[in-house]
C-alpha cells in the first residue's frame, strides 16, 4: 500500500465518527475507511455520521455528496446503553461485544456501563441472554473529543485481544509438544533396557510400538500446526 494512499485512509478515518458500530458492513471505521480509499466503497455508508459525515467526505474525496443508504441503519441522536442490574447475570458477553471498553464487570458479577464511554453502537444489546439491556437517550451530542478517545480505546483493545490470542497461541503450541517429547525420553529409557535385558526380543517390540506411536502423534500434531497457520 503506498503512503499517498494511506495518507488518505487516515483522512477518511479522521471524519468517521468512530462509533464502531459495525452498521457500515465493516468490522471498524479504520476498515470502512479502508474500502473506501481502496476499493471505491459507497461514502454513504455511516448513520452515526449522517449527512454531515457524508459532505465531508465528499468534500475530501472530490465526490458529488449521496442521501444516506438507509439500508444501513438511520441518523438518530446520541443513545446510550444502560444495563437494568437487577437483571444482570454476569454473564460477560456484553463486555466482549463492547468495542471500546464501556463496560465493567466480572463473570458472574454485575455489570453497569459507563455512560461517557459509552458510543451508542448497540453491539451488546443483541448479546445479552436476558434482555436487560436497553438504549437510552443520551443528554449530549456526540463530538470529535468523544470520537478521538473512542478510537484510542478501541486501538487499545483490539491490541489486548492480539496479545491475547498470541500468548493462546504460544501456550498451545507449548502443550501441544509435549506428547512427542515424553515419548522420545521413553524411547531413551527402553533403548537402555534393551541392552541390559535378557528378553531383547519383548523390548525391542515395545520399542518399535513406540516408535510407531511418536511418529503417529508428531504427524497429528504438525497437520493440526498446518491447520491453525492456514486458518490464520
Amino acid at each position: 500500500m503506498s503512503e499517498s494512499t494511506q495518507i488518505l485512509i487516515q483522512k477518511i478515518d479522521t471524519i468517521l465518527p468512530q462509533t464502531q458500530c459495525t452498521k457500515c458492513g465493516y468490522e471498524d471505521c479504520h476498515a470502512y475507511a479502508t474500502a473506501i480509499a481502496t476499493k471505491g466503497e459507497s461514502i454513504n455508508r455511516c448513520p452515526p455520521g449522517g449527512e454531515a459525515g457524508i459532505a465531508k467526505l465528499a468534500a475530501l474525496l472530490n465526490t458529488p455528496t449521496l442521501p444516506l443508504n438507509t439500508s444501513c441503519g438511520e441518523t438518530t441522536p446520541l443513545h446510550w446503553a444502560k444495563i437494568d442490574e437487577n437483571h444482570c447475570i454476569g454473564c460477560t458477553l456484553c463486555i466482549k461485544a463492547c468495542p471500546v471498553d464501556a463496560i465493567m464487570g466480572a463473570n458472574k458479577f454485575m455489570h453497569t456501563i459507563i455512560s461517557d464511554l459509552c458510543s451508542g453502537c448497540e453491539l451488546c444489546v443483541p448479546v445479552c441472554p436476558v434482555d436487560c439491556i436497553q438504549m437510552i437517550p443520551a443528554p449530549k451530542e456526540w463530538t470529535q473529543l468523544d470520537a478521538d478517545d473512542a478510537k484510542a480505546r478501541h486501538e487499545h483493545r483490539a491490541k489486548r485481544l492480539a496479545d491475547l490470542a498470541a500468548n493462546e497461541e504460544e501456550r498451545l503450541n507449548q502443550h501441544s509438544s509435549r506428547p512427542t517429547d515424553i515419548l522420545s525420553s521413553a524411547d531413551t529409557v527402553a533403548e537402555k533396557l534393551h541392552k541390559e535385558d535378557k528378553q531383547s526380543g519383548i523390548l525391542q517390540n515395545n520399542q518399535e510400538a513406540s516408535h510407531a506411536k511418536s511418529a503417529a502423534i508428531a504427524m497429528a500434531l504438525a497437520r493440526a500446526r498446518a491447520r491453525r497457520q492456514s486458518a490464520q
